[in-house]
């Protein structure tokens, strides 16, 4: 049995203006900042002598391959993803970057921003549109039920807020 294992599939190609100017200022930080200080302190390692049992440089060389992969990775993707920065006109039903606020039957109140793959961060509160959570909010409106599996258990949820912000 091989190692081979098939490439997982592409996320949705939408992201937020917030989103894509985190991603810029990620390749700005890595090729302007970082890289070249990784660089430095290889080619100070280098010039103590042997290389094969130096820390110092292999972990540098290592760390300038992950550095230089990363910015291929964040230029190849910025190029291919749409920025979504225009509010919809019908404010009233849940589409992409809306915030959406939702309460249980019981009080339990949960807000999401609905954004693009590869800017979602569930501790703040971003979901990627691609979620089971987006995908069955996408298109509902004020008061409409949601059922959202949370463990083995089926939540109801109320929608009682959405949200476009500039």
């Amino acid at each position: 049995m091989g190692r081979w294992r098939p490439p997982r599939p592409r996320g949705s190609r939408y992201i937020t203006a917030e989103g894509a100017q985190r991603m810029r200022a990620e390749v700005k930080y890595l090729w302007e900042e970082e890289r070249p200080r990784v660089t430095l302190a290889v080619s100070d390692a280098a010039k103590l002598g042997d290389r094969s049992e130096n820390a110092d440089y292999i972990y540098g060389k290592k760390r300038l391959r992950e550095i230089d992969s990363r910015v291929r990775f964040l230029t190849k993707r910025l190029e291919e993803i749409t920025v979504v920065a225009q509010i919809p006109d019908d404010k009233g039903k849940v589409f992409f970057g809306a915030w959406v606020t939702l309460e249980a039957d019981d009080g339990g109140s949960l807000c999401y921003r609905i954004v693009g793959p590869d800017e979602f961060d569930v501790k703040a509160g971003l979901i990627s549109m691609d979620s089971p959570v987006a995908r069955s909010l996408l298109g509902r409106k004020l008061d409409d039920e949601v059922e959202i599996r949370q463990g083995e258990a089926w939540q109801i949820y109320h929608i009682t807020e959405i949200q476009y912000r500039e």
